[in-house]
């Protein structure tokens, strides 16, 4: 398999690390993408991240836009970390996790007029502290405006109590904002991180991946904000991988509520050499007969296959072949099967979306 090769249907920057998806708006009749970056290394953690960025109108052309906002300020120097944007009054703002010298865990943004140069709010940060509920993981605000007043969801959790948790902050102006408290909570978890929150006329979506000792999933979650508490109704895990994390989701112009995640999420190791990190295609969230749905884009549609040669067909469902890992096996019934295949890469969409997986083969 040739892992050097440039993909043709998924964004990934020139050069560098690159992993979550950060700040996914539409912005100015054009769609966003952020994400975490490291755009002097091919390997994480090598230098402080930053935030990429690059812009399309229809998901398939990309154009790679300068790098939004770097570790330049004290309380940010180690990191310009996960976060999401939100437009108010024209102005697109993107909020982020900073990260001190002293490590210390704050909220900061930065906004722009012109959706291409950023400039940090001298106010900054604006979470200047984290509140008794949360632990030392205090990260990744997900903004989001529900009825006229902001909210934003932060990752956090005690470990020690085992307690996976989300924490709730109103503003009215984006940029004072004061503590609610938790909105969402795990058991025999240790923190969350990389959230999402939409808001719709007649619900919300929450996005999280939760963790604990030896595991982490990204769980969709579809419900009511009553309260200042999120209520959900119906969740389910919208992509099972392997190769996938840190999933954020969107509303965009039609309404759409849009998810995409880094590739190959943790499993990195082994490939960071050869240039794979990618983001997803965009995958429409819906809710059928009770059950999360993952579809692509109506935009990408066109490009779905039938079949696929390392998709193989079994009695029982179908499998997924690697080169020098084990094969991703799905059992279960098969009604629809729809295959997006992007030179060492697939995404197979089973039933419409009920069941996705991602894999570097």
């Amino acid at each position: 398999m040739d892992y050097l090769c440039r993909l043709k249907l998924h964004y990934q920057p020139k050069k560098g690390w690159r992993n979550d998806p950060n700040g996914l708006v539409f912005f100015r009749g054009e769609y966003h993408v952020f994400y975490q970056h490291s755009p002097n290394f091919e390997r994480p953690w090598h230098e402080s991240m930053c935030w990429g960025h690059a812009k399309t109108k229809d998901f398939i052309h990309w154009e790679e836009l300068p790098i939004a906002i770097t570790p330049d300020k004290p309380y940010d120097v180690t990191g310009c970390w996960s976060g999401t944007a939100i437009v108010k009054d024209d102005v697109l703002y993107l909020f982020y996790a900073s990260i001190s010298d002293t490590q210390k865990a704050t909220v900061s943004v930065a906004y722009s007029e012109d959706g291409v140069h950023f400039k940090k709010y001298e106010g900054n940060p604006v979470i200047k502290e984290c509140p008794p509920d949360s632990g030392p993981d205090f990260r990744d605000p997900a903004v989001c405006c529900v009825n006229g007043t902001y909210y934003c969801i932060m990752a956090s959790g005690l470990k020690a109590e085992k307690k996976g948790r989300l924490l709730l902050y109103r503003s009215e102006d984006l940029l004072e904002w004061e503590y609610v408290g938790i909105t969402k909570e795990w058991d025999n978890s240790n923190y969350t991180e990389c959230p999402s929150f939409v808001s719709l006329e007649d619900s919300c979506w929450v996005t999280c991946s939760v963790c604990g000792d030896d595991y982490h999933y990204f769980t969709a979650m579809n419900g009511q904000f009553i309260h200042e508490k999120f209520i959900d109704e119906v969740s389910g895990n919208v992509d099972k991988g392997p190769d996938q994390y840190a999933g954020q989701a969107f509303k965009d112009d039609k309404g759409r509520v849009l998810l995409i995640s880094w590739v190959p999420g943790w499993k990195y190791d082994g490939f960071a050499e050869k240039d794979i990190g990618c983001m997803s295609v965009p995958r429409q969230l819906t809710v059928k007969n009770g059950k999360v749905y993952g579809y692509p884009v109506e935009e990408l549609r066109h490009l779905l296959k039938d079949s696929d040669p390392s998709v193989k067909m079994t009695d029982t469902g179908f499998v997924i072949e690697r080169s020098g890992r084990e094969p991703v096996v799905y059992t279960g019934e098969i009604k629809d099967i729809k295959i997006l295949r992007d030179e060492y890469m697939v995404e197979v969409f089973v039933n419409g979306g009920e069941a996705v997986y991602t894999a570097i083969l």
